[in-house]
């Protein structure tokens, strides 16, 4: 399964959307309006709509559930808005986090990921910026006190990594898995991929993070390889 971030409603999304989707994955892929951003969930299961309703900037959202050994697994794709110093981005996207303390499932319930570019850093980020404001530490917080536990923090507690690196070579950890609390003991890897970020053909500013859990899907689609799919050309005759 992937979870994409900052899609937009333009010719390389409805690319990515439409190879994955001729080539029989499940594509959650609500259009973001014109100048907005948001999130794609591309599935080798059969998905169902999650029960995520974040409700406000919902294309920033993409909740599904898909169908484990251990029974329905709650997946929520997450583009949390950046911000500058201005009022109005910082009020959208407090805005934004207070929504999805309301409308994604808890963490003390079921089994669940919260994962994405949260645009929020662990409190206890190495480095520290005093750019960052208590409601953005908050929302982190709020995921660990309703059950959540940051997979890569559990599996590495010491360990300091980035997803994203600014001009001046400042790290940020943006990007994150969060696993409720039964999923917990399911994790067996969790790690970020650097080179689409850092490769000779960069295709992003941010690392990616793959995420292994020890749950088996109860059925898959019979999918073939995206890459190909341009190439299926209708025989004429």
């Amino acid at each position: 399964m992937l979870v994409l971030t900052e899609t937009v409603d333009n010719a390389g999304c409805s690319f990515l959307a439409s190879q994955f989707g001729d080539a029989g994955y499940a594509v959650i892929f609500p259009r973001p309006e014109r100048g907005e951003r948001g999130a794609m969930i591309v599935s080798r299961l059969p998905t169902q709509q999650g029960p995520a309703s974040v409700g406000y900037l919902p294309h920033r959202a993409v909740s599904v559930t898909v169908a484990t050994d251990g029974g329905p697994l709650d997946i929520t794709g997450l583009y949390v808005p950046s911000r500058d110093a201005s009022e109005a981005k910082t009020t959208r996207k407090r805005t934004f986090l207070e929504r999805c303390r309301t409308g994604l499932p808890r963490g003390d319930a079921g089994l669940g990921l919260v994962l994405g570019d949260f645009n929020v850093l662990e409190p206890e980020h190495r480095p520290a910026y005093r750019f960052f404001q208590p409601f953005e530490y908050g929302f982190y917080k709020w995921l660990g006190e309703t059950g959540y536990r940051d997979a890569f923090r559990a599996l590495h507690p010491d360990t300091a990594e980035y997803s994203w690196v600014g001009r001046t070579g400042d790290g940020y950890r943006y990007d994150h898995v969060h696993a409720s609390a039964s999923l917990a003991a399911e994790l067996r890897a969790c790690s970020y991929v650097h080179e689409p970020r850092t490769g000779t053909d960069r295709l992003t500013d941010h690392s990616a993070l793959t995420v292994s859990l020890a749950l088996r899907p109860a059925r898959t689609l019979p999918v073939t390889d995206p890459t190909e799919a341009a190439e299926r050309v209708p025989a004429l005759f």
